[in-house]
């Protein structure tokens, strides 16, 4: 948008001491007036010690979720009984890690290959140069990935693979479950958003990500035209029309 109506921006993550992460002034007191009137879970792929960086408006939540349903958090503690079930579900359900990440480096080009990351010992991801990256890289190690019960999903500049099992809508309804909810709101915009749209009463999709990019939608999920942050606000005014 011309530069004269770009909204005000609240930063709400620094990472190394600059600034890295924003919402709207609007979506911030949106977001504020959304947590006072219904239990916000933060629902996020990053690793505990990601999410720690980030400073949302409004009050403290009780309960967040991070690593894509790895780790579900209480008062900012990890609760064992949720990952020792995780746990057990990986083992049963899929390849280890160890061998997806080895196929993920070994089968990677060193002229596009950034950095290489294991989160939480439960997932890896690769950081790469989006402009040399091919294509069907990405298209071959996901065929692979779902033959051993993995997921890859493509997001700016980071090739994830996670393993099925592992979801954010799992623990969403962990939740839902503990709290006694009776309407459960989500939004997301990647291809690992879809279990949790799935599984939500009703949810949005931004305009932007993967899931706009694939066309993705389902029962009960609005599409949003708004794109980037301001796609925030809308969400969080269909969150509070919802309520």
């Amino acid at each position: 948008m011309p530069d004269a109506r770009a909204p005000r921006l609240l930063c709400v993550e620094v990472y190394e001491g600059r600034p890295l992460s924003y919402v709207t002034e609007d979506a911030a007191a949106l977001l504020t007036e959304v947590a006072t009137r219904a239990v916000f879970v933060p629902t996020t792929t990053r690793t505990r010690e990601q999410y720690g960086r980030v400073r949302l408006p409004g009050p403290a939540p009780r309960y967040a979720i991070c690593a894509n349903g790895g780790h579900l958090l209480i008062d900012g503690v990890s609760d064992p009984e949720w990952s020792a079930a995780v746990a057990t579900r990986l083992d049963a359900q899929c390849a280890p890690l160890r061998e997806v990440r080895e196929r993920m480096v070994a089968t990677a080009d060193p002229a596009w290959l950034l950095k290489e990351r294991v989160a939480e010992d439960l997932f890896a991801y690769l950081v790469v140069d989006r402009q040399l990256l091919p294509p069907d890289w990405v298209k071959e190690l996901g065929e692979w990935a779902d033959g051993v019960g993995w997921s890859v999903s493509l997001q700016g500049r980071k090739v994830y693979a996670v393993p099925k099992p592992l979801t954010k809508g799992a623990a969403v309804e962990e939740v839902a479950r503990r709290t006694g909810a009776t309407l459960t709101l989500g939004a997301g915009d990647s291809l690992l958003d879809a279990d949790l749209l799935n599984v939500v009463d009703r949810g949005w999709r931004p305009g932007h990500g993967e899931l706009a990019d694939a066309g993705w939608t389902a029962p009960g999920v609005t599409v949003l035209a708004e794109r980037g942050v301001t796609a925030g606000e809308a969400v969080l005014r269909g969150f509070l029309g919802a309520l």
